[in-house]
């Protein structure tokens, strides 16, 4: 994939839709091309996050852990970010990202991150993408809890 399809594809994730192109452009040459075969983790329930990927092709599901084994959450395709919350804070990780498919993802670092957002208002608007997403994330696990529990009812 070339410099400016990855710049394209950047485009269309939410949280970079505002992003300048020349911005855009530094974070794809920044990032590197990673490839996974069925049933591999991107990362880990509990590891410590320091990149963020953006599926190009294929799809994962995302698994919590619970003292009953693994639940799935949710699940990506082509064209989404996962991981992204460590880009904006220290933490770990709070599921468990593993393929159903083949994928190709794009993996950002926060170190190329942080340079995309030095203006001001890309940060503005990155930080509420982020924010409308977590909100959606949380309600998604809402959904799945209060499912699980009318279910052991």
């Amino acid at each position: 994939m070339l410099l400016k399809e990855e710049v394209q594809l950047l485009r269309r994730i939410p949280y970079f839709a505002k992003v300048d192109p020349c911005r855009l452009k530094l974070l794809a040459f920044a990032s590197s091309r990673v490839s996974y075969d069925v049933n591999q983790e991107l990362f880990h329930q509990g590891d410590t996050g320091d990149c963020a990927y953006v599926l190009l092709n294929g799809s994962a599901d995302i698994l919590m852990e619970a003292p009953d084994g693994e639940v799935k959450i949710g699940e990506v395709k082509g064209d989404c970010i996962v991981g992204e919350v460590c880009l904006l804070c220290d933490g770990v990780r709070t599921a468990t990202v593993r393929t159903t498919t083949p994928v190709e993802a794009l993996k950002i670092c926060k170190d190329a991150f942080s340079k995309v957002l030095i203006d001001p208002g890309v940060t503005r608007e990155v930080t509420r993408a982020f924010a409308e997403q977590l909100h959606r994330t949380t309600s998604e696990l809402d959904r799945t809890r209060a499912g699980r529990r009318q279910l052991v009812n």
